[in-house]
């Protein structure tokens, strides 16, 4: 039986991404636990991986998408965090799939996709979202924020340690800049995020994630 570093000495697997998106948060999931894995960039306005075409790997040209070990292709983050997590379990990237705390996570998982990135900040970051679809994503914005603040109130991470939870959540909040989202207001949240980006893993992908991105900016000008 090969013990854990084993493991992941013979693990071989790709993780398309396009820097600074939320595939980002399976780079820092993968960097937490040590994993060997290729990251492939994707450009995802072109729907192109370098001369190829990306929706033969995903008909819905979106990232993340995660080439397993045996070959098959995973998408949706959701599922490619729990993923990772659970091929690394002495990561403590998550509770283990009978542990009580798992559906915690879940639950968490579910708040960050559906109604921060999705509901909020997949509207304010679209540049061809009209006005209206920006108006109302700020309107969702402030009770999703404060239940959010209130939760992280105390706490340095979204459950007891760092977990994909929390490699998603700093991943979606980072974008708030960028969005033109003013955190001020949820004293907890910006404390976390500042915290969050300090964190190992999470400075390494976005010191990394940022650079990527700067360059396609500069080749694109």
């Amino acid at each position: 039986m090969q013990n854990g570093t084993e493991n992941k000495r013979s693990l071989s697997m790709d993780l398309y991404f396009s820097p600074l998106a939320c595939s980002m948060a399976t780079r820092i999931a993968l960097y937490e636990a040590g994993a060997e894995a290729g990251f492939v960039p994707v450009d995802v306005r072109a729907k192109r991986v370098g001369d190829a075409d990306f929706l033969a790997v995903n008909p819905m040209g979106q990232v993340p998408v995660l080439r397993m070990e045996d070959g098959r292709l995973l998408t949706e983050n959701t599922a490619i965090l729990q993923y990772v997590a659970d091929r690394f379990p002495e990561s403590g990237l998550a509770p283990a799939p009978s542990a009580p705390e798992r559906p915690v996570l879940n639950q968490w998982l579910a708040f960050v996709t559906s109604e921060l990135h999705k509901l909020v900040f997949a509207p304010l970051l679209a540049a061809d979202a009209p006005q209206g679809a920006r108006d109302f994503a700020m309107a969702k914005a402030g009770p999703r924020l404060a239940y959010l603040d209130r939760h992280l109130t105390g706490r340095r991470f979204v459950l007891d340690r760092f977990t994909v939870a929390d490699a998603y959540l700093v991943t979606v909040l980072n974008w708030a800049d960028h969005a033109r989202l003013d955190l001020a207001p949820y004293p907890a949240i910006t404390a976390y995020l500042t915290a969050m980006r300090r964190h190992p893993s999470v400075r390494r992908a976005l010191s990394e994630e940022l650079a990527l991105y700067q360059e396609a900016a500069r080749r694109a000008a």
